[in-house]
């Protein structure tokens, strides 16, 4: 009766070379430098194959556990520990964890631990479309790619809030990120601003064609505010025509929403004040996991060499309006009255004036690069604004679905339908009620001429 002897490619290859070996076609020497073994191991292995034929060649390791395993007790302490304080964690982001406690594990072995113990069930990859892939740009700060998340980053102990983030498309280096209340377009200012004071002005941001960065009505030639903006600080501004197109910060996203979420519950962060100041140490740790070196260690940036006070002016919203002849104009259904300070400023009737408006409220006139004194006439009114926040049509959506839809079916009894007919009508022909159209009998066609 044959012996099936069950060998890998590596000992398959063993046999191949030792058979040549005794069939005279190589020596000792040659073998050893085909296998990457040493002289002394192919005279053990020939011995082997002398004596035990094909059988000697397979590894006595086969089937017996690993000299390298860990304790039972180590693998009892993890798999106690992953539930308790990791449960939704997947292998990779709970070994990093584990470290900082002082337990080493590989990832796969807690992969595998994980499965066996059902705290973790491998997902399935999707077919997706493909795209043709992009080369990163060479420098840092040529290209910046912005986007916000609106997401539960505080698993319902918090408010729903919007992460705001700025990556570099040569690095994959998250340069800024800020959490807002909503993704709007004096919040992408304010993250602007404090880029520009952080790092200086880039070349070129890549963002979404949401309203925020872009007209999409083609006879209106004015720019967003936001356009504004980066046009005055020498910034070119691209809209991507996909999501995919901006793949890098979008895919930012996916890992924040899962490794940011997680380490701010570890951190019982509950707030947008408390979750800015814990993105200060957090963002240059994960810089250090997932960011590369650029091809080219020269910096795009150009440095801001304007004061403070003008490029905060620059990162508001901006209004025009037209002064009357008594200088006066209207804004926010307020009046403001410029003061002349007793000197007369006929020049400044029928002038264009900016009205600067700044995220805290404040209000500023200018006339050409003068700031005009004023003074308010009216009291402060509420007054609608248009809305940019993205998250509009869902919050609408979320409202409509909260409603109890209207029951279908016949108008109620005190429907006003019914009470002129309260009464219903009585079998007695010569009734009054029997003579009105809306309970008269069907006519009878045949007496009709």
């Amino acid at each position: 009766m044959e012996k099936r002897i069950e060998m890998n490619e590596r000992e398959l290859e063993r046999l191949k070379v030792l058979e040549r070996v005794l069939a005279g076609d190589l020596d000792q020497k040659q073998a050893a430098m085909r296998l990457g073994l040493t002289d002394r191991q192919v005279r053990r292995l020939m011995r082997r194959y002398e004596c035990e034929g094909a059988a000697g060649l397979i590894s006595r390791r086969r089937g017996k556990p690993s000299n390298r395993r860990l304790a039972p007790a180590v693998k009892e302490t993890i798999l106690a520990r992953v539930p308790e304080r990791y449960a939704d964690f997947g292998p990779t982001l709970a070994v990093e964890y584990l470290r900082g406690e002082g337990l080493r594990v590989s990832k796969e072995t807690l992969r595998g631990w994980m499965v066996e113990a059902g705290l973790w069930k491998a997902r399935q990859k999707r077919s997706l479309r493909l795209h043709p892939p992009r080369p990163r740009r060479v420098r840092r700060g040529e290209l910046i790619q912005i986007d916000g998340s609106p997401h539960d980053w505080f698993e319902g102990r918090g408010p729903r809030c919007c992460l705001i983030a700025f990556i570099d498309d040569a690095t994959s280096q998250v340069t800024f990120a800020r959490f807002v209340p909503v993704e709007s377009t004096q919040a992408y200012l304010d993250v602007l601003k404090a880029y520009v004071t952080t790092y200086g002005c880039p070349a070129a941001l890549y963002s979404d064609r949401h309203g925020i960065f872009t007209k999409h009505d083609p006879e209106d030639g004015k720019p967003t505010q936001f356009q504004r903006a980066t046009a005055s600080l020498g910034m070119e501004t691209i809209q991507a025509l996909t999501p995919q197109a901006k793949g890098r910060v979008e895919r930012l996203f996916q890992t924040l929403q899962d490794r940011l979420v997680k380490a701010m519950r570890l951190a019982d962060i509950a707030d947008i004040e408390a979750a800015n100041v814990f993105l200060t140490g957090y963002l240059p740790e994960h810089n250090a996991r997932f960011a590369v070196a650029p091809l080219d260690p020269a910096d795009a940036h150009q440095s801001y060499e304007g004061e403070a006070s003008e490029l905060a002016r620059i990162c508001a919203i901006q209004h025009t309006r037209t002064l009357s002849k008594d200088l006066v104009l209207s804004f926010r259904r307020q009046r403001y009255i410029v003061q002349t300070n007793g000197a007369p400023r006929y020049a400044l009737r029928g002038k264009r004036i900016t009205v600067v408006e700044y995220g805290d409220g404040r209000v500023e006139l200018l006339a050409g690069q003068e700031i005009l004194p004023y003074k308010v006439f009216d009291p402060a009114q509420d007054v609608f604004t248009a809305v940019d926040d993205k998250t509009l049509n869902a919050r609408v959506d979320a409202i409509l679905k909260t409603r109890q839809p209207k029951e279908k079916g016949r108008p109620g009894p005190d429907h006003p339908w019914r009470r002129a007919f309260a009464t219903p009508p009585t079998d007695d022909k010569t009734s009054p009620l029997n003579r009105t159209s809306l309970f008269c009998p069907e006519p009878d066609i045949s007496t009709l001429p």
